[in-house]
C-alpha cells in the first residue's frame, strides 16, 4: 500500500461521529424497545420467551492427531500468535469446502 493513501489521525483530529449520544442517554428502555420494534432491519429483542425456546448446540470436539508438517509451515503459523492450531484448522476447512463445492 502506498504511503500517499494512508491517512493518519490522532484523538484530537478524529472526525466527529453522527451519533447523538445525549439523546441516547435520555432514552428509556421502553423508547429503545419501541425503536427496535419499528426498525425492519433490527434483530428481535432477546427476551425470556426467546431464550425459553433456545437450544444449546455444542460443537463436535476436535480429534487429537499427530501430523507431520514442514518446520517452516509450522513456524509461520506459530509466529501469528496464540490460536495457531485453530487457524490451521480454518485453512484446512476452507480448502475442504472449496473442493466439496467443486466436486
Amino acid at each position: 500500500m502506498s504511503e500517499e493513501r494512508i491517512v493518519r489521525r490522532t484523538l484530537d483530529t478524529l472526525r466527529p461521529g453522527k451519533t447523538d449520544w445525549e439523546r441516547l442517554d435520555r432514552m428509556t428502555d421502553e423508547d429503545i424497545e419501541r425503536a427496535v420494534a419499528e426498525d425492519p432491519d433490527a434483530a428481535p429483542i432477546l427476551d425470556e420467551t426467546w431464550w425459553a425456546d433456545a437450544q444449546l448446540v455444542l460443537p463436535e470436539p476436535k480429534a487429537p492427531i499427530s501430523i507431520r508438517l514442514d518446520r517452516e509451515v509450522l513456524d509461520w503459523f506459530k509466529e501469528q500468535g496464540p490460536g495457531y492450531q485453530s487457524r490451521m484448522n480454518a485453512v484446512l476447512r476452507a480448502y475442504m469446502n472449496a473442493h466439496r463445492k467443486a466436486g
